[in-house]
Protein backbone atom coordinates (compact mmCIF):
# COMPACT_ATOMS: atom_id res chain seq x y z
CA UNK A 1 0.00 0.00 0.00
CA UNK A 2 0.85 3.27 -0.63
CA UNK A 3 0.46 5.38 2.89
CA UNK A 4 0.99 9.50 3.56
CA UNK A 5 1.89 10.27 7.11
CA UNK A 6 1.92 13.68 8.66
CA UNK A 7 3.50 13.39 12.16
CA UNK A 8 5.54 17.02 13.35
CA UNK A 9 7.24 14.35 16.08
CA UNK A 10 10.30 13.31 13.91
CA UNK A 11 11.01 10.12 16.09
CA UNK A 12 7.28 9.05 15.90
CA UNK A 13 7.38 9.36 12.09
CA UNK A 14 10.00 7.70 11.20
CA UNK A 15 9.22 5.02 13.38
CA UNK A 16 5.95 4.54 11.61
CA UNK A 17 7.77 4.50 8.50
CA UNK A 18 10.66 1.91 9.57
CA UNK A 19 7.16 -0.48 10.67
CA UNK A 20 5.66 0.18 7.92
CA UNK A 21 8.29 -0.26 5.08
CA UNK A 22 9.12 -3.57 6.86
CA UNK A 23 5.76 -4.76 6.16
CA UNK A 24 6.08 -4.05 2.11
CA UNK A 25 4.13 -0.29 2.10
CA UNK A 26 5.40 2.68 0.48
CA UNK A 27 5.52 5.46 3.37
CA UNK A 28 5.90 9.42 2.37
CA UNK A 29 6.46 10.77 5.77
CA UNK A 30 5.76 14.85 6.15
CA UNK A 31 5.90 16.92 9.22
CA UNK A 32 2.79 18.88 9.38
CA UNK A 33 -1.39 19.11 7.53
CA UNK A 34 -0.25 21.77 4.60
CA UNK A 35 3.16 20.09 3.08
CA UNK A 36 0.39 16.54 3.78
CA UNK A 37 -2.42 18.35 1.90
CA UNK A 38 0.13 19.95 -0.69
CA UNK A 39 1.43 16.29 -1.15
CA UNK A 40 -1.80 14.58 -1.69
CA UNK A 41 -3.09 17.41 -3.99
CA UNK A 42 0.45 17.03 -6.36
CA UNK A 43 0.01 12.98 -6.41
CA UNK A 44 -3.81 12.00 -4.86
CA UNK A 45 -3.21 8.30 -5.37
CA UNK A 46 -2.78 7.01 -1.58
CA UNK A 47 -4.05 4.24 -0.29
CA UNK A 48 -4.36 5.59 3.73
CA UNK A 49 -3.69 9.19 5.14
CA UNK A 50 -1.94 8.41 8.33
CA UNK A 51 -2.46 12.15 10.21
CA UNK A 52 -1.75 13.67 13.61
CA UNK A 53 -4.12 16.09 15.05
CA UNK A 54 -2.29 18.56 16.72
CA UNK A 55 0.41 19.53 14.07
CA UNK A 56 2.24 23.27 13.42
CA UNK A 57 1.54 25.33 10.30
CA UNK A 58 -1.96 23.14 9.73
CA UNK A 59 -3.53 20.72 12.07
CA UNK A 60 -5.06 16.90 10.57
CA UNK A 61 -8.54 17.96 10.41
CA UNK A 62 -7.77 20.92 8.08
CA UNK A 63 -5.17 18.70 5.63
CA UNK A 64 -8.14 16.38 6.34
CA UNK A 65 -10.90 18.53 4.77
CA UNK A 66 -8.39 19.46 1.62
CA UNK A 67 -7.73 15.82 1.18
CA UNK A 68 -10.84 15.13 0.92
CA UNK A 69 -11.65 18.27 -1.34
CA UNK A 70 -9.70 16.37 -3.72
CA UNK A 71 -10.66 12.68 -2.92
CA UNK A 72 -13.57 12.68 -1.18
CA UNK A 73 -13.48 8.85 -0.94
CA UNK A 74 -9.89 8.81 0.57
CA UNK A 75 -9.35 6.39 3.83
CA UNK A 76 -7.88 8.47 6.23
CA UNK A 77 -6.96 7.34 9.81
CA UNK A 78 -6.11 10.34 12.69
CA UNK A 79 -3.46 8.70 14.70
CA UNK A 80 -3.26 11.60 17.60
CA UNK A 81 -2.86 12.10 21.56
CA UNK A 82 -5.48 14.47 21.49
CA UNK A 83 -8.36 12.60 20.74
CA UNK A 84 -11.38 14.13 22.64
CA UNK A 85 -14.91 15.61 22.01
CA UNK A 86 -13.40 18.26 20.14
CA UNK A 87 -11.36 16.23 17.77
CA UNK A 88 -14.53 13.97 17.38
CA UNK A 89 -16.98 17.20 17.06
CA UNK A 90 -14.65 18.16 14.09
CA UNK A 91 -14.63 14.08 12.44
CA UNK A 92 -18.34 14.37 12.63
CA UNK A 93 -18.71 17.61 10.35
CA UNK A 94 -16.55 15.87 7.74
CA UNK A 95 -19.41 14.40 6.74
CA UNK A 96 -16.88 10.95 5.48
CA UNK A 97 -16.00 7.70 7.86
CA UNK A 98 -12.30 8.48 9.20
CA UNK A 99 -10.59 6.22 11.71
CA UNK A 100 -8.84 7.40 14.96
CA UNK A 101 -6.22 5.71 16.71
CA UNK A 102 -5.16 7.45 20.36
CA UNK A 103 -1.73 7.30 21.27
CA UNK A 104 0.70 5.99 22.10
CA UNK A 105 -0.50 2.82 21.15
CA UNK A 106 1.67 -0.15 19.72
CA UNK A 107 3.00 0.00 16.28
CA UNK A 108 1.54 -3.08 15.57
CA UNK A 109 -2.08 -1.52 16.01
CA UNK A 110 -0.72 1.08 13.38
CA UNK A 111 -0.21 -1.61 10.53
CA UNK A 112 -2.84 -3.61 11.88
CA UNK A 113 -5.45 -0.84 11.02
CA UNK A 114 -3.97 0.16 7.99
CA UNK A 115 -3.77 -3.47 6.84
CA UNK A 116 -7.76 -4.04 7.78
CA UNK A 117 -6.81 -6.83 10.13
CA UNK A 118 -9.60 -6.51 12.86
CA UNK A 119 -11.79 -6.29 9.46
CA UNK A 120 -10.52 -9.69 7.83
CA UNK A 121 -10.75 -11.06 11.58
CA UNK A 122 -14.82 -10.12 11.89
CA UNK A 123 -14.90 -11.52 8.07
CA UNK A 124 -13.72 -15.12 9.64
CA UNK A 125 -15.99 -14.77 12.68
CA UNK A 126 -18.90 -14.31 10.06
CA UNK A 127 -17.57 -18.12 8.20
CA UNK A 128 -16.78 -16.31 5.32
CA UNK A 129 -12.83 -17.04 3.46
CA UNK A 130 -10.83 -13.94 4.77
CA UNK A 131 -7.65 -15.02 2.32
CA UNK A 132 -10.32 -15.29 -0.91
CA UNK A 133 -11.43 -12.16 -0.37
CA UNK A 134 -7.78 -10.12 0.31
CA UNK A 135 -6.97 -11.65 -2.99
CA UNK A 136 -9.54 -9.52 -4.08
CA UNK A 137 -7.80 -6.15 -2.99
CA UNK A 138 -10.77 -4.34 -1.55
CA UNK A 139 -10.17 -0.92 -0.27
CA UNK A 140 -11.58 -0.37 3.24
CA UNK A 141 -14.50 1.04 2.41
CA UNK A 142 -15.66 -2.29 -0.45
CA UNK A 143 -14.36 -4.46 3.46
CA UNK A 144 -16.52 -2.35 5.71
CA UNK A 145 -19.85 -2.51 3.22
CA UNK A 146 -19.33 -6.03 2.92
CA UNK A 147 -19.29 -6.72 6.59
CA UNK A 148 -22.42 -4.48 7.11
CA UNK A 149 -24.11 -6.70 4.53
CA UNK A 150 -23.37 -10.26 5.52
CA UNK A 151 -24.56 -8.56 9.32
CA UNK A 152 -28.11 -7.86 7.88
CA UNK A 153 -27.76 -11.24 5.85
CA UNK A 154 -27.46 -13.38 8.64
CA UNK A 155 -30.14 -11.04 10.75
CA UNK A 156 -32.57 -11.36 7.78
CA UNK A 157 -32.50 -7.48 7.10
CA UNK A 158 -31.70 -8.13 3.16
Amino acid sequence: MKILIAEDEEDISNQYKLVLEGKGHKVTLTENGKVCADEFAANPDFDCVVLDYKMPVMDGFEAAKSILNVNPKQRIIFASAYVDKTLEESILKLKRLTEIIRKPFDLDVLSDTIEDVTCYEELEKLNLNSEYIKNGNPTHEQLMDLIDGVKKLSKGRI
